[in-house]
């Protein structure tokens, strides 16, 4: 019985990181193939006028982001490129050492998150860039979704990355405030407090 047991587990882990991995490599992969596919077809920024999907409010433009959230940090992209390598680790770490494998909601919000990291990572290390491009776009992000209210209220070019560390972070919030503890966490607790209350013999 515990050799079935522990396969049983065996297999469920498997499932997990499988999972966990899937969803990181394909939104990594989204990410890098329409900024790829979009920067060809549009050009770089400024090369041609927005393509537009509902006109005027959402359509596709390339720009590239020397900063990070808004703009915020030009110049800084090895800075934030370290910043990603860390987060990586971390995440790594958290579903490994502190078991958020177990929870499959987190392991989906971290896929999303890991997903969006290594999308714009690769752009922060330049991994795009070729000879003769401005050189504070070696550590910039390619961006290209086009969200607008009118001429007067943009909001900022993103990325498939963008919207998956965005997603990512939106399902750990929930998780955080609005979600009571994981079954797995349950059984611990309580018998750590049974053993709190039971007598002690002498």
């Amino acid at each position: 019985m515990s050799t079935q047991s522990e396969l049983s587990k065996g297999r469920v882990a498997w499932a997990r990181w499988t999972t966990f991995f899937a969803i990181s490599l394909t939104g990594t992969t989204a990410d890098l193939w329409t900024k790829q596919w979009v920067f060809h077809w549009r050009g770089l920024p400024g090369q041609r006028p927005p393509w537009w999907l509902i006109e005027p409010y959402v359509g596709i433009e390339t720009a590239v982001n020397p900063g990070a959230l808004f703009g915020m940090g030009a110049g800084w992209g090895s800075v934030f490129a370290g910043l990603s390598v860390f987060a990586a680790i971390a995440i790594m770490v958290w579903l490994a050492k502190y078991r958020a494998i177990d929870s499959w909601w987190l392991l989906v919000a971290l896929g999303c998150v890991m997903g969006g990291v290594f999308g714009n990572l690769y752009d922060r290390l330049g991994l795009w860039c070729e000879a003769g491009y401005p050189e504070l776009w070696k550590s910039g992000v390619r961006d290209w979704i086009l969200f607008r209210y009118n001429e007067q209220y943009v909001w900022p070019n993103f990325n498939i990355a963008d919207s998956l560390l965005v997603c990512g972070a939106i399902m750990l919030a929930i998780h955080s405030f609005m979600m009571p503890p994981s079954s797995a966490e349950a059984p611990a607790s309580s018998d750590s407090q049974e053993s709190r209350q039971a007598p002690v013999s002498s």
